[in-house]
């Protein structure tokens, strides 16, 4: 901690840590409230994380904190609920990385991979070296970026 400190890097836990003994969350919290005087970076660790529980955890704190929603559904919009979830503040990811030949996402980070480049790879993680970092790269590269649009809408809004 004093070394992330130090190099500015600001520690972030996110996940349902209420499966965690009462020590452990103790110590996550104390780490994650450490101040760092100029952050220049966020390191964020998904302990006990998943999409589904980001998406519910969130809606549960909207409508506690806002119930008027629970009478009005047609008011809730997709603003309402990000600042709820457990990565909000962060950007979405432009590029996820599947390593180990799998394809899916496995309930990670459902709500913000929406636009997100996926690429996969039969590398295993202890394998995934510079070079292979690299194709992944140059296959973002590749790639369109559309974020919902089509090709002749991106090419007229440039």
């Amino acid at each position: 901690l004093a070394e992330l400190t130090e190099s500015g890097i600001r520690l972030r836990v996110v996940g349902e840590l209420q499966a965690f003994e009462p020590r452990l969350r103790e110590l996550i919290a104390k780490a994650t409230a450490r101040p760092v005087a100029e952050p220049r970076m966020t390191l964020t660790v998904a302990a006990n994380y998943g999409g589904r529980w980001d998406i519910l955890q969130a809606m549960r704190r909207l409508l506690i904190e806002r119930p008027e929603l629970a009478a009005n559904p047609y008011l809730l919009e997709e603003s309402c609920l990000e600042p709820y979830l457990a990565m909000a503040g962060a950007p979405e990811p432009d590029l996820f990385i599947r390593t180990g030949g799998e394809q899916r996402i496995s309930n990670f980070l459902l709500w913000q991979l929406a636009y997100t480049e996926l690429y996969f790879t039969d590398t295993y993680w202890p394998d995934f070296d510079a070079a292979a970092l690299d194709a992944a790269f140059a296959s973002y590269r590749s790639r369109e970026r559309r974020f919902g649009r089509t090709s002749a809408q991106v090419a007229a809004s440039a």
